[in-house]
């Protein structure tokens, strides 16, 4: 996928999905629904999204945004997994655990689902349905 989806729902942005990306996303999206069934799932940001929470700025401004998102982009796929802790944040975390996977502060990529733990990709889900919000300027 390059570039947003024009999709309303998540089993309409997994089935316009090519093979074998529409396989591994669509198992992705039934594994998070079961790790998580507490969070809502919608399409957000033009991923596919589960729950809210809300951030915080030094300058006092806050937003809302998605605690976990799964997105198909051009060249893997991406987990988004807003979740923090007194150690950072949870996904960066535990790159050394996932997998063969390229981690970020917040994002988890990777070329096949079979690529990276699902025992530990549970793991950070269960941290990223816990935060209900996050003060982003003192990390």
């Amino acid at each position: 996928m390059k570039g947003q989806l024009d999709v309303t729902t998540p089993e309409e942005y997994v089935a316009s999905l090519d093979e074998p990306r529409k396989t591994d996303v669509g198992f992705l999206l039934d594994f998070i629904r079961k790790a998580v069934p507490s969070m809502e799932c919608s399409i957000q940001s033009g991923m596919i999204g589960f729950g809210k929470y809300t951030y915080r700025y030094a300058t006092g401004r806050t937003g809302e945004s998605m605690k976990i998102g799964l997105a198909s982009n051009a060249n893997y796929i991406s987990i988004y997994a807003a979740g923090f802790c007194e150690q950072g944040y949870i996904a960066e975390l535990n790159k050394d655990r996932i997998g063969k996977a390229s981690v970020g502060k917040c994002c988890i990529r990777f070329k096949r689902a079979s690529d990276i733990d699902l025992d530990v990709l549970k793991e950070i889900l269960l941290a990223c349905e816990k935060m209900e919000s996050f003060d982003l300027y003192k990390k």
